[in-house]
């Protein structure tokens, strides 16, 4: 039997990235989406729903008050673009607590974690030469396995069949595709354009057509990139 999902979130862009999620794992079925909590509380009242994917900032009523005012029975999950309001959410015992923008490795462990599993997330479609563990992964560059912490990253950029990884010392070549790479980082990444992934921790600045990165590191926003870069700013 599948876990029956359900979205409350008034960013459609949000909705979008989890509804994308749900899809790529096997027993998950969306059920329902709302940008509005007040009715996706009255649809609650007559449907089963096993897990709420939840977020917390919304106009009228927050994810917060949805909880401590509803009757809700599903597992819930909270979504957020700000860091600060995670201690809330676990103090009123939710599953998980995903930062945006939501990568997919890490919304799998969220769903792991309400299966109460530790398995980790499937290699296929997104292995590749490039193994995440914790706070680092390892990267194929020279024949050699390369050792790269996510908060040594500055940005990713693409040429060709090549990714590179940049830092404030030094730039690893890589064999691989931007989009798989995406995938092995955490939720801290966000990809700006066709050709570029930023760490959004070490955004120093935004301007109208770019990201300024620590060090003056100039990073072009695509157009169909637009509406994520503007989420991180809310």
């Amino acid at each position: 039997m599948g876990i029956k999902c359900m979205v409350v979130d008034d960013e459609p862009f949000a909705i979008k990235v989890i509804e994308k999620h749900i899809a790529e794992v096997p027993g998950l079925e969306l059920v329902a989406t709302f940008d509005n909590p007040i009715a996706a509380g009255d649809f609650l009242q007559n449907a089963t729903v096993d897990l709420l994917f939840l977020d917390i900032q919304m106009p009228v009523v927050t994810g917060i008050d949805f909880i401590k005012n509803t009757a809700i029975q599903p597992k819930v999950i909270l979504t957020t673009a700000h860091r600060e309001y995670a201690l809330e959410g676990y103090e009123l015992d939710i599953i998980d607590y995903l930062l945006k923008p939501i990568s997919f490795i890490r919304f799998y462990k969220a769903i792991n974690k309400f299966k109460g599993l530790n398995t980790p997330a499937p290699s296929s479609p997104l292995s590749s030469e490039l193994d995440r563990v914790s706070d680092h992964l390892y990267v194929n560059a020279n024949k050699k396995m390369m050792r790269v912490g996510f908060d040594d990253m500055l940005y990713v950029d693409s040429i060709k069949d090549y990714i590179r990884i940049h830092t404030a010392d030094n730039s690893i070549i890589t064999k691989g595709k931007i989009s798989t790479f995406l995938q092995k980082l955490p939720s801290t990444f966000l990809r700006v354009h066709r050709s570029y992934i930023v760490n959004t921790e070490k955004i120093a600045y935004l301007t109208t057509k770019d990201i300024v990165l620590s060090g003056d590191v100039e990073i072009p926003i695509g157009a169909s990139y637009r509406e994520a870069v503007d989420a991180i700013k809310n």
